[in-house]
């Protein structure tokens, strides 16, 4: 039996949508609106050796579990916190010889979990996975293959010890999983490294434009006594004010795309209509396909199409020679298709900003940084005018330009970025995520440099070549020394 209300929202009938979630009482922009730890969760197979199997931190020096010799975790704390829930995917792996992919194991773990705890594992649950559509009827012959492979792939691997389960309930949460399975990312946030069953969330309805946003708190593991962990949970956040009885909505895909894109990815993947005002009506495609305009004329239709052929083509195969580590490569098809876009497409097109997010990484990582400022100024310029205000990922991309700009030397757009990224991730990630507090740390340093560099340019920029190429002070000539000296007592 699951409740249908809990502190802050209850279930209601979402018309053509089904089930949804809706608040009952008023809140405010930053708020929590719930937590809710997995239901079970996994690491993805291509970084099962540099994730912790527990707390899914991103770590160097892993220790791995002896018996499977898959599991690795942060340190015998993690892996004394993770044993109840991989104690028997353990000794399923070394009877059944190999590792299964990501889906069988999270399809394991469930079904086990299940076994154990039955369908409702908290006072909070307001769903159970079998009231959840798994959309089998809806699949392609591909994907319906796929499934069926799975489940044939997890009966072998299935221990003849566990409770036997039927074919038609296993293919039941392979389309659970495939429709309602929750990517999960590192701390920092910057790669996704596991998916995971989150009951409570899967009734969140989808719109383009939500008034929520989810994001992934990995807890606390660093207390020696396991007693005093907080285990990893999401979080769904108010991105501004909610008013009591309105619907709590998340974006299941970027926003990112023109209104006929996101309708397509939606159907594929998760098999509805959107329906949301900024698809019914178009709202900001308009931006992302807009062109420059030169004394009041615009390039040709013909143009605008060769020039955004041109640019996905080149798209692709900058991606391929990343993937390869050729960044020199990649470095030249940016500034070659930059060049061509230039006078044609404007700073809101699609292919324009997502030419310069790749040559900002880039160019950033190959330490050229003032270039690489140049295109993530405009990167984030042209974000502001299509994201939410209080977007993660506009978030995180000032984030990054804000970096970016400080190692240029430019300190003060460098710290006019960090402060709004802060200020947006304060809403969408809380006071208390590591990225926050990075954030944090970083505000304070640039602002600290900032006010050193009004005082005196010349003493700032010694100060930061010393830094750069790691000489001590004592490089710098002993007058600025003092004088460095001087102005940070005065701080």
């Amino acid at each position: 039996m699951t409740l249908e209300k809990m502190d802050a929202v209850e279930v209601f009938a979402a018309g053509e949508k089904g089930r949804g979630l809706r608040a009952t009482k008023e809140m405010i922009a930053g708020e929590v609106v719930f937590a809710e730890p997995s239901f079970a969760a996994v690491v993805f197979d291509s970084l099962s050796q540099q994730v912790c199997h527990s707390c899914f931190r991103r770590q160097a020096n892993l220790h791995r579990c002896a018996q499977c010799k898959f599991a690795h975790y942060c340190n015998r704390t993690c892996q004394r916190a993770a044993w109840e829930e991989h104690k028997q995917e353990c000794a399923a792996i070394k009877n059944y010889g190999k590792v299964p992919n990501e889906n069988i194991r999270l399809t394991a773990r469930t079904l086990w979990r299940m076994q154990k705890d039955g369908g409702v594992v908290s006072d909070g649950q307001l769903t159970t996975l079998d009231l959840l559509e798994d959309h089998l009827s809806d699949m392609s012959p591909e994907d319906l293959k796929e499934v069926k492979m799975n489940v044939h792939n997890f009966l072998e691997f299935w221990p003849r010890g566990s409770r036997q389960v039927g074919v038609e309930y296993i293919s039941h949460i392979f389309g659970v999983i495939n429709c309602n399975g929750f990517t999960l990312s590192d701390q920092r946030g910057l790669q996704a490294v596991g998916v995971g069953l989150f009951p409570n969330l899967c009734l969140v309805n989808h719109d383009c434009w939500p008034n929520c946003t989810v994001i992934l708190n990995h807890g606390n593991q660093t207390s020696v006594n396991s007693l005093f962990h907080t285990h990893s949970r999401i979080e769904l956040r108010a991105l501004g004010k909610i008013s009591e009885g309105e619907e709590l909505t998340v974006s299941y895909v970027d926003f990112l795309n023109v209104s006929k894109d996101r309708r397509e990815l939606l159907k594929q993947h998760y098999f509805f209509e959107c329906l949301c005002k900024h698809c019914t009506e178009g709202i900001k495609d308009d931006l992302m396909t807009a062109v420059r305009e030169t004394d009041g004329k615009k390039p040709s239709p013909e143009l605008v199409k060769e020039v955004t052929d041109f640019s996905l083509h080149s798209l692709e195969k900058m991606e391929q020679a990343r993937t390869e580590g050729n960044y020199n490569e990649v470095v030249r098809l940016c500034r070659e298709c930059l060049e061509k876009q230039e006078p044609v497409l404007a700073d809101t097109h699609l292919c324009l900003l997502r030419v310069l997010s790749t040559a900002s990484e880039v160019l950033s990582y190959m330490q050229f940084f003032q270039e690489a400022a140049g295109c993530a100024r405009r990167m984030v310029e042209g974000y502001t005018q299509l994201y939410h205000h209080h977007n993660a990922q506009l978030g995180m991309a000032t984030m990054r330009a804000g970096v970016t700009h400080w190692h240029a030397g430019l300190i003060e757009i460098g710290h006019t970025m960090i402060c709004k990224a802060y200020a947006i991730l304060m809403i969408t990630h809380g006071p208390y995520h590591p990225i926050t507090k990075d954030l944090e740390a970083m505000r304070m340093q640039t602002e600290m440099e900032l006010r050193l560099f009004k005082q005196n340019e010349y003493v700032y920029h010694s100060m930061r070549e010393a830094a750069l190429h790691n000489k001590d002070m004592g490089t710098v000539p002993e007058p600025l020394q003092k004088e460095i000296k001087e102005m940070l007592k005065s701080e």
